[in-house]
């Protein structure tokens, strides 16, 4: 039996394990049940004959990074598998999920049903489904005795909803990991092979007003309609934006973009009969492979403070919430074009290259650890949406591409 051949009999095995995953509800933030999930994954690991380690995050760095989530602590599990090879390839992905709103097509997201060959749940798609997809590539590989001519590293990090401080980033650091190549399992999906993504700068920007009765309008600084002037405003940094190309390697324009309020707030106090004093909103910057992030978010702050300056009493203050980083390789390297052979021998068409408009926890392999990175895993549907779900025959499809990439590749 060959791996493949493995995997195709033992799908529903693959599928109830993912439902299991999904039960655990690891929503971020706040981080709920970490312990849980990584004892259950560094045990499937340990299993498998792989050397594993479960790393709980330091309470002091905790605190440093997230002081109000200490009741949550933070795990990374990272496993090896000496093949005895010369190089190293290693798998990633994130076991935290976002949390859940809307009505759902069944009762729970976190209680997952199988409907028509898909799994519906949170965290089904993005990303338990790549989790699965590893540990059955790694299942079939010991069951069929097909040793892998790379030696093969796990980890299944934390928080990469929120910012990855603890998660992929510390690996990477200080996880003393081998990897000479990595797969992300997100980003590229089908026949899509990623070779990069955007990044991001979040930003948060308070307005400040002056609170009066509502009667008297005119004694106050109405921050709201401050606020909303300077929405306004950012139409003009959105033309700019508009006229930034980025060719990705399938021929695809991409240009960066700005969402604004995501979230937005008023003050304290407020009343109908009030004049709000207070009010904030959300940037959300995306930021093409080709840009500089430091630069991309120092040219937005100076807009915002050039658009302030030309509204009457406009007074903002902009914090930073989070970075993500974008990253791009050219998709020439042996270890791309080995997974793109994969690929296309594994669903029986082409396979190609493309760039992720979101982003995910590819740059820190390819940015801190300078090595080949490439992002692909199982496709699905309604990430982060209502009827999250995962189709089982893409879960096997990914293992079995998993499978014969480290039975195909030598580095």
């Amino acid at each position: 039996m060959t791996p493949a051949e493995y995997l195709t009999s033992h799908q529903n095995a693959l599928g109830a394990y993912l439902q299991q995953l999904v039960r655990i509800t690891t929503v971020n933030p706040p981080g709920e049940n970490y312990g849980q999930i990584t004892t259950l994954l560094a045990q499937t690991l340990r299993d498998l004959g792989l050397k594993v380690r479960r790393v709980a995050i330091p309470r002091a760095l905790q605190k440093k990074t997230q002081p109000d989530q200490l009741d949550y602590p933070r795990y990374n599990v990272i496993a090896f598998w000496d093949a005895g090879a010369k190089k190293t390839v290693h798998f990633n992905a994130h076991y935290d999920v976002v949390p859940v709103s809307g009505e759902w097509r069944h009762a729970s997201p976190f209680n997952p049903a199988v409907e028509n060959g898909w799994i519906y749940g949170r965290g089904s798609a993005d990303m338990k489904g790549a989790i699965t997809s590893i540990i059955f590539a790694l299942k079939a590989l010991r069951a069929t005795n097909a040793r892998p001519l790379c030696n093969v590293e796990v980890s299944f990090t934390a928080d990469e909803e929120t910012d990855s401080v603890l998660g992929a980033n510390w690996v990477v650091d200080h996880g003393k990991v081998r990897a000479d190549f990595a797969v992300v399992g997100e980003g590229g999906e089908g026949d899509g092979v990623c070779c990069g993504h955007n990044g991001v700068v979040w930003l948060n920007v308070k307005v400040q007003g002056k609170a009066a009765h509502g009667s008297t309008p005119q004694k106050g600084v109405n921050a709201l309609e401050k606020m909303s002037a300077l929405v306004l405003a950012l139409d003009g940094y959105k033309k700019i934006l508009a006229r930034r190309k980025f060719r990705t390697p399938e021929g695809k324009i991409m240009t960066p973009t700005l969402n604004l309020g995501g979230v937005f707030t008023a003050g304290e106090g407020g009343k109908v009969n009030t004049v709000p004093a207070f009010a904030a909103f959300t940037i959300d910057r995306r930021v093409l492979p080709t840009e500089n992030l430091r630069i991309a978010e120092a040219e937005l702050r100076a807009y915002l403070k050039k658009a302030a300056a030309k509204i009457p009493a406009c007074q903002i203050t902009v914090e930073n919430i989070s970075n993500n980083y974008s990253c791009y390789s050219a998709p020439t390297s042996p270890f791309f074009k080995a997974m793109q052979q994969s690929v296309t021998r594994t669903r029986g068409r082409p396979a190609r290259a493309m760039v992720s408009t979101g982003f995910n926890d590819m740059h820190f392999f390819a940015q801190h650890l300078k090595i080949p990175t490439i992002g692909y895993g199982p496709s699905g549907e309604n990430y982060h949406a209502v009827d999250e779900r995962a189709r089982v025959k893409d879960l096997v499809n990914s293992a079995r591409i998993y499978a014969d990439l480290l039975t195909t590749f030598a580095g």
